[in-house]
Order: structure tokens, then sequence, then C-alpha cells
């Protein structure tokens, strides 16, 4: 599931009591912190989406149910991180219908459509057919893009997340908006603003992005591994075993547009990687 989805496991068949009168398939919490509930269907089945909306509003009247789950699988530690401002659900099928593709787009709550395929020798592949960022979003990104304009109050200002201190120079948007393009240049990459990072999604993080203002720098962490590269102080850094905001093992200063172009071949690697 980590692999594959970026999901962190809790629990299988969890029954939601006597009221609710269901199990969940899986429940976990993502990479991001984001707590989880994953249905699956063997072949085609329109009744996993309703099914998947259905166990989210339990979600929300059960926080404190699912938070003592975490602490029991995960501990201390992965309670304080949730981020509960928008639990998401990841359907799992052999296909979708066009209805339920487009019922993802328009739903309240964030839904990703899996498509499973199984071949020959027991190899396993997942497609993201469908992702909805669901309209609860406080910044809502807009799902399986090309571009991102992160905007704020003001046309053309760049929204921080919580985490960043200080207004953004001039120099540092134009640069983030030269990453951004080069960040989303690699399929249908979806674009998350979380609370502390901004998170480029292709079924799981493949970067994510951090301001740091007052240094005029833009810190990126690529998941990738950083025993394939070769590291240049200033510029790249092995993050394993050192706690940082975001995901991604390698992380990489950009300070400039040459730094950017330098970062190119680094970012197409996480990408392509996917």
């Amino acid at each position: 599931m980590e692999v594959m989805l970026g999901v962190r496991f809790l629990a299988s068949e969890y029954p939601t009591g006597r009221w609710h009168r269901g199990r969940i398939d899986t429940l976990g919490l993502d990479e991001n912190n984001t707590p989880v509930v994953i249905e699956f269907k063997k072949g085609s089945d329109s009744g996993v989406l309703p099914q998947a909306v259905s166990y989210l509003t339990w979600l929300h009247s059960a926080r404190f149910e699912f938070e003592a789950l975490v602490k029991e699988r995960l501990g201390s530690e992965a309670v304080e991180s949730i981020d509960w401002r928008n639990p998401r659900a990841i359907c799992i099928a052999a296909g979708f219908s066009h209805h339920d593709r487009v019922a993802v787009l328009d739903s309240p709550r964030p839904i990703d459509l899996v498509r499973y395929r199984v071949f020959d020798g027991g190899l396993l592949s997942l497609l993201l057919v469908e992702s909805g960022a669901g309209s609860a979003t406080s910044v809502p990104p807009q799902p399986r893009r090309r571009r991102t304009p992160l905007g704020s109050g003001n046309e053309g200002e760049l929204a921080l997340p919580q985490a960043t201190t200080g207004p953004a120079p001039a120099c540092l948007r134009d640069l983030y908006g030269e990453l951004d393009e080069a960040l989303t240049a690699w399929g249908e990459v979806e674009v998350r603003m979380l609370r502390h990072y901004v998170a480029y999604r292709l079924m799981v993080n493949r970067a994510s992005v951090i301001f740091r203002p007052s240094h005029g720098v833009i810190l990126t962490y690529l998941s990738l591994d950083p025993d394939t590269v070769v590291l240049e102080e200033g510029f790249s850094r092995d993050m394993r075993g050192i706690g940082h905001l975001g995901t991604g093992d390698l992380e990489v200063r950009i300070a400039s547009a040459a730094d950017l172009e330098k970062a190119g071949p680094l970012i197409r690697r996480a990408f392509e990687a996917a």
C-alpha cells in the first residue's frame, strides 16, 4: 500500500458500528497525513462510489475512534500530525462508468478512482483514471492538470503554506512559476496545497515544495533515491534520517534559474519512476 498508493495500513474490514452498519475494506493514513478510506471491487461495480462517500461521512463522525486506531498502529506522534481538513477515499476496481468519473469531479469529498489490471505471472498494475479534489478544500487545487496558478487575494500573488513566514519576493514568485511548469510537465499531475507544503502527485507524491522566502530559496523534495544521485553541497542533500516537512528523500535547493535548469534531470527521473 505504501509503495503503490502512498498509504500506511491501519485496518481491514473495519466495522463502522450498528447505526452505520458497514465494514470498510481498508483504513489508512496517507503520506500527507490525511485519513483515507479504501474500497476494493472485483470487476466493475457502479456501487463503489456511493459506498466510499458513505464511509467518508462516517469517518468525519468517528474522529476520536480513528485517532485511537492511529495511536495503536503508528504511535502518538502520528496522531498529532493528522490533517483532518479533507479525509479522502480511494476506489479500486477493474473499471468505472462515465457517470462515476463525472460524479467524482463534482464530489464534495476528495476521491480517487483507480483501475487495476492483473497480468500473467501475478503482476498487478494500478492506474489513476480520475481524481476529484473535493469542494471542501480551503485552497482547492485543480486535479489532473498541467498548469498551476496558486493564487491568493491579489491576482498573481503566490499563496504560501502556513509553515512559510514572510512575504515572497517577486523573484521567488517568478521562479516558482517556472518550477511549477517543470513539475507539471510529466503527464496529468495533481497539485495539492497542503498545510505546510505543495504536493505534486501521480498516484503518490513525486515531489513536494516548501518556500523559504527569507533565504530566497525554494526547497523541493523529490521521490528519488539519493544513492543514485551525485550530491552537490548547497544544491542537493540526502534527507534520509533527517526530519523535514514534505515527502521525498532528496532535497534540491532552487534559488535561481540556473539551479532550476540543473534540477531538471532530477525532476524528470522522479516522475518517470512513477
